[in-house]
C-alpha cells in the first residue's frame, strides 16, 4: 500500500471516530510502528490531524464540531489531571455538587473519591460510570435523563426538568471553549440549554478548562465570564488569558503540571 493510501484511511478514520491510536492502526495497515508514526506526522505537518501520546485527533475547525468522548479523553492529560487535583480542593464532605458533561469533569469526577457523604448530580454517563465505582458507602449519584450527545452527555427538555427543581452548592462545568466576549461556549446547541439549567441550580459556579480552550469558541453560550466564581486551569495559559479571567470571574486556580512544578527544584 503506498503512503498516500494509508495517510488517507487514517484521515478518514480520524474524521469519522474523532481519534486513532498507533497499536490499531499497525494491526489494520499491516505495517509497523515507525511507518505510521510518519504517516502521523505527515498528516499533522498539513494541520489534518492533531498528534496527541499514542495516536491522533482529527482537528476541529467549525463553531459546531463536536468531537466524540474517546477523541477528547487523550488530548492534554497532565494538564487536565491538575486542573481535576485542585478542583477537587473545592469541594466539602457533605455538600451537593453538579458535574456535568466532558472528559475534565470525568477526570475530576475520579479525584473525588476520598471525599465523603456527596450528593452528586450529573447529565454524564461517563462520570455517573465513575461516580458508581466510588468507595464511599454514603455517596448519592443523581443521573439525569434525555438524549444522549457525541460527548455522551444527556441533553434535552427532560434533563432541563429535573435540573430546574434542584438547589446544589456548587456546579462543576466542563466547556468546550472560552473567549471573552462569547464567555463560556458548546459546540451543541441542546446541550447549551441543558448545561445553562445545570449552571442555574447552583449556588456557585466553577469552571474547569485547560489553556487549549482558551479562545475557542463553540455556537452557543452557556455562561458569561463574570457568572464564574472560580475557573481552573492549568500554567500553560496564556498571560493575556490570565489577564482577561482575573477581570472578570471570581478567582482564577492555576494548577500546576509536573512538568512545570518540578522546573528549578
Amino acid at each position: 500500500m503506498l503512503a498516500r493510501q494509508r495517510q488517507a484511511i487514517i484521515l478518514e478514520e480520524a474524521r469519522r471516530t474523532g481519534a486513532v491510536r498507533v497499536s490499531d492502526l499497525v494491526e489494520r495497515l499491516g505495517v509497523s510502528d515507525m511507518t505510521v508514526r510518519r504517516d502521523l506526522d505527515v498528516l499533522a505537518s498539513r494541520g489534518l490531524v492533531e498528534k496527541v501520546y499514542g495516536g491522533a485527533t482529527s482537528v476541529a475547525s467549525h463553531s459546531t464540531d463536536e468531537p466524540g468522548f474517546e477523541a477528547k479523553s487523550v488530548r492534554q492529560l497532565e494538564h487536565k489531571q491538575a486542573i481535576a487535583s485542585a478542583a477537587a480542593g473545592l469541594v466539602r464532605p457533605g455538600t451537593a455538587i453538579g458535574i456535568s458533561a466532558g472528559t475534565t469533569t470525568w477526570t475530576f469526577a475520579r479525584a473525588l473519591d476520598a471525599i465523603p457523604g456527596l450528593t452528586i448530580v450529573t447529565n454524564s454517563i461517563r462520570v455517573a460510570d465513575v461516580l458508581r465505582d466510588s468507595s464511599q458507602p454514603d455517596r448519592t449519584v443523581v443521573l439525569t435523563g434525555g438524549v444522549r450527545t457525541p460527548s455522551d452527555a444527556l441533553v434535552g427538555p427532560i434533563a432541563v426538568q429535573s435540573l430546574r427543581s434542584l438547589h446544589l452548592d456548587l456546579v462543576f462545568l466542563g466547556v468546550h471553549g472560552m473567549a471573552d466576549g462569547p464567555g463560556f461556549t458548546t459546540p451543541n446547541l441542546t446541550e447549551s440549554e441543558t448545561d445553562r439549567a445545570l449552571v442555574e441550580a447552583g449556588r456557585r459556579l466553577v469552571v474547569l478548562a485547560d489553556h487549549t480552550k482558551w479562545g475557542t469558541v463553540g455556537i452557543s453560550t452557556i455562561a458569561e465570564l463574570a457568572e464564574a466564581s472560580a475557573v481552573v486551569s492549568d500554567d500553560e495559559l496564556p498571560d493575556d488569558a490570565r489577564r482577561t479571567l482575573s477581570e472578570h470571574v471570581g478567582e482564577l486556580m492555576i494548577a500546576p503540571t509536573k512538568r512545570h512544578s518540578g522546573a528549578g527544584g
